[in-house]
């Protein structure tokens, strides 16, 4: 089985970030480990480190979100937009990924799956919470 890079991970965290909102905005009852098992063929730490911080923390992070939306606010973004929002941000607050890679592959993948402003707002609030966290 070939390792999967970081990008193709978030990728499929991605996935299961938007699986999982779709199921509680419907509420649909469902098990977080089946969900990442249906998306990742192999067990990954990354991934349910990822899925299971940002299901933790989603509260501070959708309000973190929400600070730096401009005139915007996180529910009212598509599920992907989210699940990529709530991923950049749980990865800036509570990783050591690099910043500038959280920042990059968060907007990437909002290229390929938003629209071109859902993309410029999630890379501003990235970039902007990012400088924030610097400078306190």
């Amino acid at each position: 089985m070939e390792k999967l890079s970081r990008t193709e991970l978030r990728k499929k965290i991605m996935t299961i970030l938007y699986q999982i909102n779709v199921y509680q905005k419907n509420k649909v009852s469902y098990q977080v480990e089946d969900m990442i098992k249906e998306v990742c063929e192999i067990e990954n730490e990354f991934v349910k480190d990822m899925v299971y911080g940002v299901i933790t923390y989603q509260n501070e992070i959708d309000e973190i979100a929400n600070k730096y939306l401009k005139n915007w606010t996180i529910d009212r973004l598509g599920n992907t937009d989210q699940a990529i929002l709530r991923m950049g941000i749980y990865e800036l607050k509570y990783t050591d990924t690099p910043p500038i890679v959280v920042i990059n592959e968060a907007t990437r993948l909002a290229k390929d799956y938003s629209d071109d402003d859902v993309r410029k707002m999630i890379n501003a609030a990235l970039d902007a919470y990012y400088h924030d966290k610097i400078d306190a």
